[in-house]
């Protein structure tokens, strides 16, 4: 009796290294933002392209405030709501009917609208604390034919207390230092998130190819797997076919 001998050929996996988490902590964040120096190029909110930040010594926000850019009046914003003990959240924009691009942005307090109401799925499941509290703090920027940016409509009032959170302290510190140490620390840390960025990138790019390995690999795994199963039902209906004895 003829005996078929099927051989693994599975090959093993590549073992998948333990890539480190990149993380800045957003005492870091904060101080860099709160101590930016004019004309100096910073990481834009999306991460896709640099801003360069415009001396601007208001300290509060009001309609007709002129901006360079977007992004300045982002981190003008955000920078305004850490001083006052809130979070700006990015919210709805329009695009130019003509090329597509962003020209009216609205920047809102984190707690603005609510929450929407959802079924619950299990009784005992622990509910949310409630982070939205329909509060209308927000300033609405337009850009103008002369490519300024300016807010067209401001609400400061909210409807919550406000909390100072331990980013102010450090930016208090940063703003108590000389203006030699405050460069030095700006230049500090505009590189050390730079160096964070670059880092994440490239591990990124490992895991995306380590991933297409395993997708490749398991692929080819499939089809052989399919091979040996029909190998065996061939031999199996093979000893059971009286002709073939």
């Amino acid at each position: 009796m003829r005996t078929l001998r099927v051989e693994d050929q599975c090959q093993p996996f590549q073992k998948i290294m333990q890539l480190p988490v990149c993380r800045i902590s957003s005492a870091e964040m904060d101080e860099e933002q709160g101590g930016v120096k004019t004309g100096e190029l910073v990481d834009s909110f999306d991460g896709k392209e640099m801003t360069t930040v415009e001396e601007n010594s208001e300290k509060e926000p009001y309609v007709g405030m002129e901006f360079e850019s977007e992004e300045a009046a982002k981190v003008f914003y955000d920078a305004y709501a850490t001083s006052l003990g809130f979070v700006m959240r990015i919210g709805a924009f329009r695009r130019s009917m003509c090329n597509g691009k962003v020209v009216w942005r609205r920047l809102v307090c984190n707690k603005e609208g609510f929450r929407r109401f959802r079924a619950k799925r299990t009784e005992n499941r622990k509910s949310r604390a409630i982070t939205r509290e329909g509060c209308n703090a927000m300033i609405v920027v337009k850009k103008e034919k002369s490519g300024k940016w300016v807010v067209t409509r401001l609400v400061k009032e909210h409807n919550h207390p406000l909390v100072v959170t331990l980013a102010n302290n450090h930016r208090n510190v940063l703003l108590s230092q000389t203006p030699d140490e405050k460069d030095v620390k700006i230049r500090e840390l505009t590189a050390k998130l730079q160096r964070e960025r670059k880092r994440c990138a490239a591990l990124q790019e490992q895991l995306n190819m380590v991933l297409k390995d395993i997708d490749e690999h398991s692929s080819s795994l499939s089809r052989n797997i399919e091979n040996i199963i029909e190998q065996v039902r061939s031999t199996d209906s093979k000893k059971g076919d009286p002709s073939s004895i």
